[in-house]
């Protein structure tokens, strides 16, 4: 059984609302053409496909997609969506589940790879990848840059966002390469007056393994693959030490 923490089904049921910023057609819009020229005439099959936030607009798009899903509630939301038929999904953990099928390309976005607790299971999903592809095919990963510049000596936590509605920050084991995320959304508005009073917030954390975009370059060449680039987003703006983020590219070479 992978370390992943298995999404239950109340998170899986409000994960779309959620997300509905980052689901939008004008923020995919670069992520799903960026996958699919890498993708070309061949198909894709994306590593924790989720609820299918990427994974349906990129099948919508003509790129033949199925996936792989941890968990049986968030498939079940990719259900409601799409049939089997046009989008299969196999249920197991990506890091040693096999689907039928080659591809050209092999995708992890939105920090998954992270939700992968040990450095062995995060080898184990580059080769993985490399399993699955054809000679040339990518694996391609959207990762944060962990952000321990901002931690000054004896501090643990980084916040993320404090908006009005919700409270989000890291804690660090710089150990074991262990983040924890922290969220305090608020749920409603209590007593209705608007001033706060009363209001309810769920707390919810999740654990990840953090880790260097030279770590996954080791992990990429010990599944036999390549570096082919590395950029900050999906426009392909240039990857710098500021970078908050990565996507990154490795190639099967061909025989």
């Amino acid at each position: 059984m992978t370390s992943s923490e298995l999404w239950t089904r109340a998170t899986a049921d409000r994960y779309d609302a959620e997300e509905s910023e980052t689901s939008s057609a004008a923020f995919l819009a670069p992520a799903l053409a960026f996958l699919a020229d890498l993708a070309g005439d061949g198909r894709a099959l994306e590593f924790a496909i989720g609820t299918g936030r990427v994974g349906v607009p990129l099948r919508e798009r003509g790129v033949p997609v199925a996936g792989i899903e941890l968990s049986e509630h968030m498939a079940a939301v990719l259900r409601r969506k799409i049939d089997e038929e046009t989008l299969p999904v196999t249920i197991g953990d990506m890091a040693t589940t096999v689907v039928p099928g080659d591809f050209t390309l092999v995708y992890l976005v939105y920090n998954t790879i992270t939700n992968l607790l040990t450095q062995d299971e995060q080898v184990k999903c580059f080769r993985n990848a490399a399993r699955h592809l054809t000679p040339g095919g990518r694996f391609v990963i959207e990762l944060g840059v962990p952000p321990l510049r901002f931690l000054p000596p004896g501090q643990v936590a980084v916040p993320f966002d404090v908006s009005e509605r919700h409270l989000g920050f890291d804690t660090f084991d710089l150990v074991e390469q262990i983040l924890v995320s922290h969220h305090f959304t608020r749920d409603g508005d209590g007593d209705g007056d608007g001033d706060g009073d009363g209001d309810r917030y769920r707390r919810d954390s999740s654990r990840h393994r953090y880790a260097w975009p030279a770590e996954l370059d080791l992990m990429a060449r010990l599944a036999g693959l390549e570096l082919e680039r590395r950029v900050a987003d999906w426009s392909g703006e240039p990857f710098t030490e500021n970078s908050a983020k990565h996507i990154s590219v490795w190639r099967k070479p061909s025989p």
